[in-house]
């Protein structure tokens, strides 16, 4: 299992440019006296000169400077990849000689196998360039020694790529520019727990399944619950989900507000402790999905749950995938009140099987497993018997459910040890040296159903071994597709197809991973470039020298491949 949690990265590049407004207002001149015939053809031609002059200067400008001189023109609303100049960057080792006298050698690490693990993991999508290595890894163990590392990166111009549990999956953290990388390691302290106000201020090194152990104490939960060993900043960085969406949300619902350090080392508390609040711009929804492009969170306040009095799991299998997509459209149109709906096709069940990761056995057909709770067991009962009802109709094979909290945890691990399982498999059967593509979509719930068949066919078609597991509940599904390194086109072909049926479904390319490095060219199909151009205009005004987590999300350098 360690095998698999090991850290990595990937990383690219970025750009900018700033101005400032002319303001044309003033007085307006009085009139001057007429001048004399004989000197206006010299004044004219001298006019006509500066004219021309100023003209000539402008056209220059425009032509190799990019953006139209802001004396002339007024700022746009959006930010063009093509009118911006490349950026910058200054030298790392000079920086670094300063963030090792400001923090001390033993925060520092130059180390061969430290830049290995902070430049790529083994189960991310997209992996670094040999070439891809950070100059340094530095380790701030509070928002002070953040901001300070962020004056001087900002001061001399080095990208900086911050870094906690390394489990992203589309190359989040690939030093495309090299720099510094900030690993918050040490900054993984739950700080306040506030129980009668069902929030919690933690650092964000803070592991999911650490706060999830911690707050079990006091019958409390976080609502997101995403794969193993992901931290609470990466979580905010991604917006990612888990198993329980369907009934709690995704980061963006979950998270009250956060600590956050900008690129020039200015500190911005974005809300306080109140759920709901009117008061200026949602920042706190500025910093959550935006992958450390605009600044590193250093605390979070989350949201807390009370745990349901009353839950039970259930194991479901199917005829068919398309009868379990169906059960899952009619629980959801009936607001059947499942806490996590959660769908595993054959293949994910067989190697679940094979790998010997759980003591129970499953059937290999399509399943859902389901957590339905309550305040009651007489209502979770009752909702037990409805989710059976409509299972029965749509060709349910076998119907299993938890008689205790061993079983319970028993039953739902399954679901838990899906990518491990997957990944195992393939190197035991068919490839010791087997590559694993593991990428998400999410769909309105009506359109799930033709979504996943239409993606398993065409996998199937291929030839390569794959599974489908997903959040159904909110329509997110994933594929984990295995491959041997020569097929790596047939992967990315598939992945390819299963993004277009997404946004022909009036879906997202990613649903909980986010788009780091991986998906930039397919979040310009999702939103249109001129959503692109927007959010690289607040990129620029956040990062005008455009050194944090660069060329992640979008392109932020005109000399990079691709228009956006």
């Amino acid at each position: 299992m360690n095998l698999f949690r090991h850290r990595g990265a990937q990383h690219l590049r970025a750009v900018s440019k700033s101005c400032k407004r002319f303001n044309s207002s003033g007085p307006v001149p009085s009139a001057m006296p007429q001048p004399k015939k004989e000197r206006r053809g010299f004044l004219r031609t001298g006019g006509l000169f500066l004219l021309g002059s100023i003209l000539g200067a402008a056209y220059v400008s425009v032509k190799v400077g990019g953006n139209p001189p802001e004396f002339l023109f007024p700022l746009s609303s959006t930010s063009r990849l093509r009118d911006l100049r490349p950026p910058a960057y200054g030298d790392a080792e000079e920086a670094l000689k300063e963030l090792t006298d400001l923090l001390g050698p033993s925060k520092v690490s130059r180390t061969r196998t430290t830049l290995d693990d902070h430049s790529d993991t083994f189960f991310s999508t997209h992996h670094a360039e040999p070439d891809q290595r950070p100059v340094a890894v530095v380790y701030p163990e509070n928002t002070e020694e953040v901001s300070a590392i962020l004056k001087v990166c900002h001061k001399r111009k080095v990208p900086v790529v911050p870094f906690s549990g390394g489990t992203s999956l589309e190359g989040h953290f690939i030093p495309t520019r090299k720099g510094i990388c900030i690993d918050l390691g040490k900054m993984n302290k739950i700080l306040e727990l506030h129980k009668d106000d069902l929030d919690v201020v933690v650092q964000p090194a803070v592991g999911w399944e650490d706060l999830r152990d911690y707050l079990d104490d006091y019958n409390l939960m976080f609502g997101p619950d995403p794969g193993p060993g992901a931290c609470i900043g990466g979580m905010i960085g991604t917006s990612c989900s888990g198993t329980n969406a369907a009934r709690y949300g995704t980061m963006r619902e979950n998270v009250v507000g956060v600590t956050v350090v900008l690129a020039d080392g200015t500190v911005v508390k974005t809300k306080k402790r109140p759920k709901k609040s009117s008061a200026g711009y949602n920042l706190t929804g500025l910093f959550i999905g935006s992958e450390g492009t605009l600044g590193i969170v250093t605390e979070a306040t989350l949201k807390l749950h009370v745990k349901p009095r009353y839950e039970n799991v259930l194991v479901v299998a199917f005829a068919s995938l398309a009868d379990a997509a169906n059960t899952v459209a009619e629980m959801v149109q009936r607001a059947i009140p499942a806490n996590a709906i959660e769908l595993l096709d054959e293949n994910m069940m067989h190697y679940v099987n094979f790998s010997g990761e759980t003591s129970s056995k499953y059937d290999e057909l399509p399943t859902l497993m389901l957590k339905l709770g309550g305040d009651s067991k007489e209502s979770t009962q009752h909702v037990t018997r409805a989710v059976e009802q409509i299972c029965r109709q749509h060709n349910r094979k076998s119907f299993r459910f938890a008689e205790s909290e061993e079983e319970k945890f028993e039953l739902w691990n399954a679901r838990k040890v899906a990518l491990w399982s997957t990944i195992n498999y393939g190197k035991q059967t068919i490839d010791e040296d087997i590559q694993v593509w593991t990428t998400d979509v999410a769909v309105p719930i009506s359109r799930l159903c033709q979504s996943l068949q239409e993606t398993k066919d065409e996998i199937s078609k291929a030839g390569l071994s794959a599974s489908i597991v997903g959040h159904v509940g909110d329509g997110n599904y994933h594929a984990v597709i295995l491959f041997k390194k020569d097929q790596h086109e047939v992967a990315k072909k598939l992945v390819q197809g299963m993004i277009d049926r997404a946004l022909l479904a009036e879906g997202t390319v990613t649903g909980e991973h986010g788009v780091g490095y991986g998906k930039r060219d397919y979040l310009v199909e999702e939103a249109g470039e001129n959503a692109i151009d927007l959010m690289r205009k607040i990129k620029m005004a956040l990062d005008p020298n455009r050194i944090l987590n660069p060329d992640k999300i979008f392109r932020v350098d005109p000399r990079d491949v691709g228009s956006h």
